[in-house]
């Protein structure tokens, strides 16, 4: 059984950074992309960052340059690392993991006080 589940969440200022970490359990085959998202109180989840088995990344327009998406393969881990975070960052932060089916995290809270 496949388990995705997020963390490093949690309450920083503005201009601050946090890591959010994924780590899959059991056996995915024929990963075609790992994504970040987030979804904002009121507001539809968003793509933040993604990352293609072949190793392309595509960020939100409003996070290039700040966040950074990567994998290590040998811990079955993907993070999402967090630089010079703003208000407009806060949210829930969830993992995607799509194959032939689409595997979701329970998802990490992001708050970025002003």
């Amino acid at each position: 059984q496949v388990q995705v589940v997020e963390s490093g969440g949690g309450l920083v200022q503005a201009g601050e950074s946090l890591r959010l970490s994924c780590v899959v359990s059991g056996t995915i085959f024929s990963i075609s992309t790992m994504g970040w998202y987030r979804q904002a109180p009121g507001k539809q989840r968003e793509m933040v960052a993604r990352l293609s088995g072949g190793g392309t990344t595509t960020y939100a327009d409003s996070v290039k340059g700040r966040f950074t998406i990567s994998r290590d393969n040998a811990r079955n881990t993907w993070y999402l690392q967090m630089n010079t975070l703003k208000p407009e960052d806060t949210g829930v932060y969830y993992c995607n993991i799509n194959s032939i089916i689409s595997y979701w995290g329970q998802g990490t809270q992001v708050t970025v006080s002003s």
